[in-house]
């Protein structure tokens, strides 16, 4: 009596029965990533909701922060994060219509499909860079108080924001770095602001159009503006001149906001820095024909899937960040 017992075939990648969910190995894999991924983002941008609602009082408002345009000066709330949204958006669009020639087996369509695609990546990851360089250098610049809390500065005739730069007096005083023979509470200081305490004072008390504004939001869910006397006693507790934001100190607000900004934002413009280094290696086996010979552009899919999943986080970190 016959006993042989079949227990699968040779015929699909598996190399054992059917492929769950009708994915081959590799595509199956990447699902398993991005899930991965997901969780990992998820966990962050919770994080950042916390904190978010937590210090709501003090937290920047997006429509002041991102309101710069390379090669346009003036006051353009958000235009740019949007313009830099529709571009990572549109390279999802391109990415899908590659994915569709490779199953139509159009190679000439997939490579042009393909390089718009790492067109669109290489944009959105430049734009990226040049607006984490705005954030850092800042604008208009601040200041710190001993307690930690930061002091901006407000035209009383147009009750648009005063930079550093409009009233501040140069004095003719010494300023060192902190060196580590001031005392046990040496720290490394870095890179001197452009002004120093007493030069923002002074050129404060001679400019009387010049009153504060403080990060505590009123409830018009604006920043509250003091008066004129209650800016001058503020001021007695100046501490630090802050231009543009760090890790350590932040001249729109909550240093909260720059590290979750520097981190989440960090974090997905290197996955798509490491889109576009993938897509550029398969764009490369494309026209040299790999898949071609291989009968089918599946690595092509894979590329995508990562490619949406970029795109789609960008939509909740755009939310959580600009809009809310």
């Amino acid at each position: 009596m016959d006993t042989t017992v079949t227990t699968g075939t040779e015929e699909n990648v598996w190399g054992g029965g059917n492929e769950p969910l009708g994915a081959s190995y590799g595509k199956l894999m990447m699902w398993f990533f991005l899930v991965s991924d997901a969780l990992t983002f998820s966990g962050f941008l919770a994080a950042y909701g916390f904190s978010r609602f937590k210090f709501i009082e003090i937290w920047p408002i997006a429509d002041e922060v991102f309101t710069h345009v390379p090669f346009f000066h003036g006051n353009f709330p958000m235009y740019y994060v949007a313009f830099m949204t529709f571009i990572l958006i549109m390279s999802s669009v391109t990415m899908v219509l590659a994915v569709d020639a490779g199953h139509k087996m159009k190679k000439n369509s997939v490579i042009w499909y393909m390089f718009l695609t790492i067109i669109g990546g290489a944009i959105f990851v430049g734009s990226q860079a040049w607006e984490w360089a705005t954030f850092i250098k800042g604008d208009y610049g601040a200041i710190e108080t001993k307690g930690g809390r930061i002091l901006q500065f407000v035209s009383v005739d147009s009750g648009e924001r005063a930079a550093l730069r409009d009233f501040t007096e140069k004095l003719p005083e010494e300023r060192v770095a902190h060196e580590n023979r001031n005392g046990l509470w040496f720290y490394d200081e870095g890179t001197l602001p452009t002004y120093s305490v007493n030069e923002v004072v002074e050129g404060f008390k001679a400019n009387s159009n010049i009153v504060i504004r403080t990060e505590l939001l009123n409830e018009k869910g604006e920043k509250t503006v003091l008066s004129r006397a209650e800016s001058l006693k503020y001021l007695d507790n100046a501490k630090y001149v802050v231009e543009g934001a760090n890790l350590v100190r932040n001249e729109y607000g909550s240093r909260l906001f720059a590290d979750f900004f520097f981190f989440i934002t960090g974090f997905h413009g290197f996955h798509v820095f490491s889109g576009v280094l993938i897509n550029l290696i398969i764009f490369f086996n494309v026209i040299l024909g790999t898949y071609e010979r291989r009968g089918h552009y599946e690595m092509v899919e894979k590329v995508g899937l990562y490619w949406h999943f970029v795109d789609l986080v960008w939509v909740f970190v755009f939310t959580f960040f600009y809009l809310v």
